[in-house]
């Protein structure tokens, strides 16, 4: 099997590097931002308090460019090439504990984060991928259905219970409302790659994307807010890439490796990558707390 690597996958990569570390920097700026507040944890008045906070508009300005740089990577590559590598997040989401808040590390952290960088470097060696065009309309059906019905299930749980279960569940529901919105984004490129940006207002992807966008994001800030980071991130991080993998096999048709030798290689460093990055985040502080001076920013 050839290991060249063409040219949009080496842009697919960086972008989706940049994705990841433009979503560490958001959602740690905003869960910083909506667990600050000592007089406002609900209501109108808390979301006023959101608007005024200069992290929380931080963080919406990164997730922007996640976006873009997502949009970006997903219309070069494949799925199951470019959310992989979102993992990576947590590793930055560390470094930025350690170099912005001044947190200690512990050494477990470290070489966790290690191993989840190189086990997703030996995903990427071990894999080629077949990605398919646009499918049809149809095809969208059961997998959306799916991932739909399952996220609803999962906001029902996670409206009582500890704060660490509810945040762990609603990230949940965001990883699988991320997932699907990724295939809607790829779906999205397609059209436009196609039909250019006035084709893609009369498409029915680009209005998808809208509702499973602010369904997520309704899921995201909900998880930052009622827990830990730990537990909300750790949701997201490990299951937005196999439901990403999942979805690219089933709609797309993506698939990952040119021999089961090959594919066995990057389903095992897959695993390992994601079980390091579940240790790295168990091994990481559970709150904010800065240990050189306030990480917020006060209006």
């Amino acid at each position: 099997m050839t290991r060249s690597v063409a040219l949009h996958d080496v842009i697919a990569i960086v972008c989706a590097l940049l994705t990841a570390f433009a979503n560490g920097l958001g959602v740690t700026a905003q869960h910083i931002a909506s667990t600050s507040s000592t007089k406002h944890k609900s209501g109108w008045r808390f979301v006023v308090f959101l608007l005024h906070h200069p992290l929380w508009l931080v963080g919406w300005i990164a997730m922007g460019g996640s976006l873009l740089f997502q949009s970006l990577a997903l219309h070069f590559a494949a799925m199951s090439l470019v959310q992989p590598l979102l993992v990576f997040e947590l590793v930055l989401a560390l470094a930025l504990r350690r170099v912005w808040l001044g947190q200690v590390v512990a050494p477990r952290a470290w070489t966790a984060s290690l191993l989840t960088a190189v086990s997703l470097g030996v995903f990427l060696f071990a894999t080629t991928r077949a990605s398919g065009s646009s499918v049809h309309v149809l095809r969208w059906f059961a997998p959306s259905a799916w991932c739909v019905a399952a996220v609803v299930i999962l906001v029902l749980c996670a409206l009582k219970g500890a704060p660490g279960r509810r945040a762990a569940l609603f990230g949940t529901a965001t990883a699988l409302l991320w997932a699907l919105e990724a295939a809607y984004i790829k779906e999205c490129t397609d059209v436009i790659s196609r039909f250019g940006y006035a084709g893609l207002l009369t498409r029915w992807p680009f209005y998808a994307f809208i509702v499973c966008g602010v369904a997520g994001l309704f899921c995201e800030q909900t998880a930052l807010h009622v827990g830990p980071l730990r537990s909300s991130q750790t949701a997201i991080v490990i299951v937005d890439p196999i439901v990403s993998v999942l979805l690219g096999a089933w709609i797309f048709g993506e698939r990952l490796g040119g021999s089961w030798n090959w594919r066995i290689v990057a389903v095992g460093a897959l695993v390992v990558a994601l079980i390091s990055a579940g240790v790295l985040i168990q091994s990481t502080p559970d709150n904010m707390e800065s240990t050189i001076g306030p990480p917020s920013i006060h209006t």
